[in-house]
């Protein structure tokens, strides 16, 4: 069995999360519900669960800041949010998982299966990260935590080339040749890098533009990268591209 805690200061929706839980979830068992972080502070030190369902908008603390006081961190989290695209961003930059309010019983049951098997050996290095990125400026951190096939791998976001789809995965191209097959498809992944030189040129790929060395015209044109790779450009996007990279103009 699995103890978890309940953190979230809305009273009905820490109720409604239990029944879910007791419904979908049976090898979770609830050790306790706390409605205010500083109660959640306490608890957790006491109880040391092994999972933690955790509210971000929260008064006096939210949910970041209740994990730095308790760092470092070494239970699994589910964070749970109504949507707030920053918190959202800065929880999959780091490869943990979410529920949007009000939770759905198929995605409880699906984040609960990620992350009720063995301790991930990356964890602490996750929670760094997510800290580093809610104390920082969103540009300052550099570095992206990506779930592969065979575990989880933090990479600096500037070895990133580009990026193409593959169904519901995505193609990380590297530096030095490398190659990351991700399973997060290539809109989640554009919705993470877009504060840095990405840009989405296709249906299939974003680019970093810093690593553009040739723009080729064309009816939309193609990009010959730093490592000889040529992407095509959609027409549609082939607008958006020019500004990107004659910004004076």
């Amino acid at each position: 069995m699995i103890n978890a805690v309940i953190i979230d200061d809305e009273h009905y929706a820490a109720q409604a999360l239990v029944m879910l839980i007791k419904k979908n979830c049976p090898d979770v068992t609830i050790t306790a519900v706390c409605n205010n972080a500083k109660e959640a502070v306490k608890v957790i030190r006491e109880l040391q669960p092994q999972l933690v369902f955790l509210d971000i908008e929260m008064p006096y603390l939210n949910g970041f800041e209740l994990l730095e006081i308790l760092a470092p961190v070494s239970f699994e989290c589910i964070f749970t949010t109504s949507y707030d695209q920053y918190a959202i961003k800065a929880i999959r930059f780091s490869a943990l998982d979410y529920l949007l309010k009000p939770v759905d019983a198929e995605d409880l049951k699906a984040a609960v299966n990620r992350v009720t098997g063995k301790r991930s050996p990356s964890l602490e290095k996750q929670m760094e990260l997510l800290l580093s990125r809610f104390q920082q400026p969103q540009s300052a951190v550099n570095r992206i935590a990506l779930p592969t096939l065979d575990g989880l791998q933090i990479i600096p976001v500037d070895t990133i080339l580009y990026c193409s789809s593959s169904s519901n995965y995505t193609i990380f191209n590297l530096v030095e040749d490398q190659k990351l097959i991700i399973s997060r498809t290539l809109k989640e992944i554009e919705e993470m890098l877009e504060e840095y030189r990405f840009l989405r040129v296709h249906h299939s790929y974003l680019v970093n533009l810093n690593e553009v060395r040739k723009y080729n015209r064309g009816e939309g044109g193609s990009l010959l990268m730093s490592n000889g790779a040529t992407i095509d450009v959609s027409r549609s996007r082939k607008e958006m591209l020019l500004k990107k990279l004659q910004p004076g103009k």
